[in-house]
């Protein structure tokens, strides 16, 4: 297997790119003076993306997948959204298991 050249530099220069945008993004963010709604609405940019990560797979999807969405959906009510993720993880993989 060879690697091309022109491929290989492209990739790297995206995931450099990529990587200083989240960089510049945190190191902006931090320096900012937002107001309380501006604040509620950047707090809210982690579930947004999750949820349009995973809105998809549980609508087009079995029944396990969107149980679980629905599991998650419902634990993201009282849990931060590492836990979230975990207990959807837990809930998929169990109803595939039963399943």
């Amino acid at each position: 297997m060879s690697i091309d050249p022109i491929n290989f530099l492209a990739f790297l220069g995206m995931a450099i790119v990529t990587y200083f945008t989240r960089v510049a993004g945190l190191a902006l963010a931090g320096r900012l003076s937002l107001s309380p709604r501006a604040q509620a609405a950047f707090d809210a940019i982690p579930p947004a993306v999750l949820v349009a990560v995973i809105a998809p797979s549980a609508l087009a999807t079995g029944w396990a997948e969107t149980a679980a969405a629905a599991i998650a959906a419902l634990a993201a009510t009282r849990l931060p959204l590492l836990a979230v993720v975990a207990v959807g993880v837990v809930a998929v993989v169990a109803f595939r298991a039963v399943m």
